[in-house]
């Protein structure tokens, strides 16, 4: 016997019964893989209460839902997306060396800003 609960806008009957089940399971489960991998793959998705004072906490939740939305568009639509990935052993490499990337380019950045500004070159 069988004990769950799903929430249906569908009519269950014992005819249907068996392919609502199997609906609600796999709703779950990519559910659940899909909240894994924002959590366990270099999203650090995890409660962020408490940052900001009314819309900081939404407004990055947001970004990281987008930011995932992308790399799975990624990985669907660009040719060598799937070579990259072969290439590093994991998705948290991969965000490890483009902030490593975005950092050393910033600090190049400001380097040059800062001596045009003070030196009139570059």
């Amino acid at each position: 016997m069988y004990h769950t609960a799903f929430a249906t806008s569908h009519v269950v009957e014992q005819a249907n019964v068996v392919e609502v089940i199997a609906a609600g399971r796999s709703r779950w489960k990519i559910e659940n893989e899909n909240n894994n991998t924002l959590k366990t793959k270099g999203y650090h998705f995890e409660h962020n209460d408490g940052h900001g004072q009314q819309f900081l906490s939404s407004l990055l939740a947001t970004l990281l839902l987008l930011a995932y939305g992308l790399q799975t568009l990624l990985e669907w639509r660009d040719d060598k997306y799937p070579l990259l990935r072969q290439k590093l052993p994991s998705r948290q490499r991969l965000f490890n060396d483009i902030r490593a990337l975005t950092t050393y380019l910033l600090k190049v950045y400001r380097l040059i800003t800062f001596e045009k500004q003070f030196f009139g070159y570059f």
